[in-house]
Parts: C-alpha cells; structure tokens; sequence
C-alpha cells in the first residue's frame, strides 16, 4: 500500500492512494490539465484510477473533481450533503454513488472508512484507508478534534495531519477579523499545537509515516509543524514530511511490520 500527494494547501488538493491493484484520488481541486500533469509526475495517468472519494465541497478540494470524472468516466464517492451542496456541479454524472458518513465501503483491493469531522461544510467527512492489513489515516480541513477522530486515527501506520497555521502568526496576520475567527474556530482549521495534541491522544506504536499537510502559506511555515508534531513522537525532525502546494510529495510506501 502506497499514498502520494499532488498538492496540499488553500489553492488545490489531491491525495492518491493505492492498494494491490486498485487507485483512488482523494479530492481533487486542481483544473484538468493541472491535474493531469500532476499525476503524471507521480507515474499516474487518470486511466488508471478507479474513482474520486470526496471530502466535503470546497473549491480547493473539489473544483476539478467533476471534469476529471466526466472526461475520463470515473466513479466518485460522496457524501449526500457534499452532493445536495453541489448539485449543479455534479448534473450529468452517472457515476455518482452516494456514501453514509459512518459506514465503511469496499472499492476492489481497497477499504475506505469515511469518518465525520467539525468543519464548516454541509457533511464533510475525511478517511482511512486499509487493504486488510494497513491502515492511512488522513485528517485536514477540521477544526477541532472529537473521541472519534482519534479513535478513527489510532493504530495506523501512515498518517496526513493538518497542520493549517500557527496561532500567533494567524493572530497578527493581515486576514479580516471574520476570516481569523473562521480559520482558527472549530469549524475550521487545526493549528500546530492542535495537530501536535491530537498526535500525542494517538496509538503511534506502528507508525512509519507522518506528513504535515494543508500548511497555510500566509500563516505558517513548515519548520515550525513539523517542530510541533516531532516534539510529540521524540524524532528527528528530518522524519516529518511536508505536503506542499507546489509538489505535494512523493509516493511513500506502508511495509508490513514484523
């Protein structure tokens, strides 16, 4: 089982992750071509993937998720409140399979287990992904943590944990006051401190990857996520992976673990 990014941040995210013989995006906010291309980086023609599983509505998760799977007939999983929030953008497709927030699904080699989260969108829910033996966790684009968050999170080998901004640049930043409130409110995104405190909540006796994701250009900087998150492991800050905007990163790959 292996996951790569193609881009993480307020201007377009997407997550591949793949199991045995199956592929999946996560989200896709990026136009067609830019899309295209991304995944061409990573060694992924749009071909080869199964299908799109959805997060929630926001343009920066899923401005390019319609035009992706029209052209190349894919199948795409969401939620019914991500789809009555979207209606207009999703006519058309016949490939829509509506999915319960709390119940896990089956998509060939791969099981996707969606999970709700508080965050100000109509039903948005993030994902573990397993195929039978590892478990990917990912968390972004939430404000707060829940027991079932964490529950949901415990015991994987690879994790993406939104590490969105540092609370005193967001505080001294040059964002309205209504915009401040948002970000930094529980329904919206989570700061290093936050990620750092649901980190250490979690079983991480099997972790192999940690990858600090959704970073705030304006309002954070990655030395200082990944110092929050490896203070809590007691790792070499080397071990933290950033997902950029611009690359997103690499493949990484679970191995099994003796």
């Amino acid at each position: 089982m292996r996951f790569a990014s193609l881009g993480s941040g307020s201007e377009g995210n997407a997550l591949l992750v793949e199991a045995g013989q199956t592929r999946v995006l996560m989200d896709c906010g990026f136009g067609l071509q830019d899309c295209i291309t991304r995944m061409g980086k990573l060694g992924v023609k749009p071909e080869q993937l199964r299908g799109i599983v959805v997060t929630h509505e926001h343009g920066d998760h899923i401005s390019g998720v319609a035009r992706l799977a029209r052209k190349f007939g894919l199948q795409v999983w969401l939620t019914h409140g991500t789809l009555c929030a979207q209606l207009k953008a999703f006519s058309n497709i016949t490939t829509l399979q509506e999915i319960d927030a709390h119940a896990p699904f089956q998509i060939d080699d791969l099981l996707v287990l969606p999970y709700p989260v508080p965050h100000d969108a109509a039903e948005p829910v993030q994902y573990v992904f397993s195929d039978g033996r590892h478990k990917l966790g990912v968390l972004t684009d939430v404000g707060c943590s829940t027991p079932h968050v964490e529950s949901m999170l415990s015991g994987c080998e690879a994790l993406v944990l939104e590490c969105n901004h540092d609370s005193e640049m967001l505080a001294n930043g040059d964002y309205h006051y209504s915009l401040k409130q948002r970000v930094g409110g529980r329904y919206g995104h989570l700061n290093n401190q936050q990620s750092a405190q649901i980190l250490a909540s979690l079983d991480v006796s099997r972790l192999q990857h940690l990858v600090a994701a959704h970073l705030s250009h304006k309002n954070n900087k990655p030395e200082l996520a990944v110092a929050a998150l490896s203070a809590v492991l007691g790792c070499e800050p080397e071990w933290v992976g950033v997902a950029t905007q611009q690359e997103g990163f690499a493949w990484r790959e679970i191995f099994a673990m003796s």
